[in-house]
């Protein structure tokens, strides 16, 4: 299976996400941190992961003047986090500098640019003054952070397809607001289940809520792994 899945630890504190990964189990390696998480506990929360042997999405969507984000980046990565995001709409400046701070270390974090945010759909852009739909947004956005040295995306399941065509098999595609069929959407507009993100391209699908208001975490967890397998044609 090419993608991947990444669980979001939505939760308030370190301890809840410890007992979220715990929960989970071996099913998952990959975890996503982000603003509520690392706001709350700090850096720190990062180390009951790498303990655990997970690789790390630390989700904290700089949008800066450059020098600011490239900082940042150089201290993402001193924590030795897998992927990084940034927003598109920094610029390209700020864009490259992240993309050049990043490459400063050997193991150095994957940077990957939000286009749109899946509560956003073309009502939303327009109220910001963005009169072109949300797949020319992403697909404009997506040029300019690829062509500044980013290695890959943030969009939903509903542009995937057509980035992936744009960008080629290198660009890292991940693809947040995945909800399995008859499951709420919450304040998410733009989803997808987590076999149509995988048929049109994405390499992470980033699920929270599925999984951790699940009754049983592992058993949601291992049910969107095994419709990836499916929409991969690898079967259970």
């Amino acid at each position: 299976m090419n993608a991947q899945l990444i669980v979001a630890l939505d939760v308030p504190d370190t301890n809840a996400m410890i007992a979220t990964v715990d929960k989970i189990g071996a099913a998952v390696s990959f975890y996503k941190v982000g603003l509520e998480l690392f706001i709350s506990a700090g850096p720190q929360c990062l180390a009951p992961l790498h303990e655990r042997g997970k690789s790390i999405f630390l989700d904290l969507k700089l949008h800066d003047i450059p020098r600011t984000v490239a900082n940042a980046v150089r201290s993402a990565a001193a924590h030795n986090v897998s992927l990084l995001t940034v927003h598109a709409g920094g610029g390209a400046a700020m864009l490259r500098a992240a993309a050049d701070a990043a490459a400063e270390f050997p193991q150095r974090p994957r940077i990957v640019a939000v286009t749109a945010l899946t509560s956003l759909n073309d009502t939303d852009l327009q109220q910001l003054g963005v009169t072109r739909s949300v797949a020319e947004h992403a697909r404009s956005l997506g040029t300019l952070a690829i062509e500044s040295g980013i290695d890959g995306l943030v969009c939903s399941a509903n542009e995937v397809a057509d980035l992936r065509h744009e960008f080629g098999p290198q660009a890292v595609l991940v693809t947040p607001g995945i909800r399995p069929a008859g499951a709420e959407t919450g304040d998410q507009k733009r989803v997808a289940t987590p076999a149509a993100a995988v048929a049109n391209g994405a390499s992470y699908l980033v699920v929270g809520r599925p999984i951790l208001e699940a009754e049983n975490p592992a058993a949601a967890a291992q049910a969107i792994l095994s419709e990836m397998h499916n929409a991969c044609g690898e079967g259970k």
